[in-house]
């Protein structure tokens, strides 16, 4: 792996079980010290791309390269080249987190600094404290201090926020965005939209096992789907709405048209990530049920009919 070769790279990934295809066709890669959210629905697709990704599951067909190796021909070396937070929690409880930190950095041949570590994971004041008296928020600055400890080049971070509180997530973000000004490569799957926006460079919508959108946070789902909206009551009380990619000139004219006074319940909507992320999930939904439709007329067709 050179310097300019992606540090993931997934070109026509597929991935069956039986009669269910999983993964169909999916492509995209992500630039070594980049963060890129993977989003999707559950049962898109996206634990299947992960699990082949981090090797711990084989694929029917396509390439897929992580760190410059397939993950099929990955070895311990390659291993310890991955960092890896899983969905589940930490459940060592009856050491101390210094004493887990300590035992996990023994694995690895050049690991950090343990107690480096449990500074940039938030924990110095938990260092000596059993894992089973912290906080979920705590725990979970566990697993990423276990996961940083071997100097991981890739981060994969399965929902890493998972039940966290307000607060307790825009700290964990703090801590991500670290790992990110050190030059870590971060693959992020979450279900918090803002995260994604907050944490991600680009990110990748999943949707029925196939990748239907991928860009850059600001760009994704095209500048259609980021004109904002415009939306007040009228004179009668009724509500309108208007999308329009000048939302100041619309208002300035609704307030000529009331002779300067403010409109009712003015209210101007800029789309968010999640906005455009449900966008294209419902969209690829409903053309999805569209072909399921027509496959269904065709199927009870007679010969007759099919020729005709």
């Amino acid at each position: 792996m050179t310097i300019t070769d992606p540090a993931v790279l997934v070109q026509d990934l597929q991935k069956s079980y039986r009669d269910f295809v999983a993964v169909n066709g999916v492509s995209f890669s992500i630039a070594a010290g980049e963060t890129f959210a993977l989003l999707g629905p559950n049962g898109a697709g996206k634990s299947t791309t992960i699990e082949i990704l981090e090797g711990y599951r084989d694929r029917n067909g396509g390439e897929v390269r992580v760190l410059g190796i397939d993950p099929r021909d990955a070895n311990l070396a390659w291993k310890a080249r991955l960092g890896i937070v899983l969905q589940s929690g930490t459940e060592s409880g009856n050491v101390t987190v210094t004493e887990q930190i300590r035992h996990f950095a023994s694995f690895y041949p050049h690991p950090r600094n343990v107690d480096e570590v449990i500074d940039a994971a938030g924990l110095r004041d938990k260092a000596t404290t059993r894992i089973s008296k912290l906080s979920g928020g705590q725990r979970r600055r566990v697993d990423v201090a276990l996961s940083i400890i071997g100097r991981p080049e890739l981060l994969f971070l399965d929902e890493p926020t998972t039940g966290f509180d307000p607060e307790a997530r825009h700290q964990f973000w703090d801590l991500i965005r670290s790992l990110k000004a050190d030059g870590t490569t971060i693959l992020l799957t979450t279900h918090y939209l803002d995260e994604a926006a907050q944490l991600g460079d680009r990110a990748g919508i999943i949707a029925g096992g196939q990748l239907i959108d991928s860009g850059t946070i600001d760009e994704i789902g095209g500048a259609d789907a980021r004109i904002p909206l415009v939306r007040w009551k009228d004179s009668t009380g009724a509500e309108r709405e208007k999308r329009t990619a000048e939302p100041a000139r619309l208002v300035a004219d609704l307030v000529r048209s009331l002779d300067g006074a403010e409109p009712t319940d003015l209210e101007v909507i800029r789309p968010s990530l999640e906005d455009v992320y449900l966008a294209l999930v419902r969209g690829h939904d409903a053309e999805a049920a569209a072909h399921a439709r027509a496959d269904d007329v065709g199927s009870t067709r007679s010969p007759r009919q099919v020729l005709a």
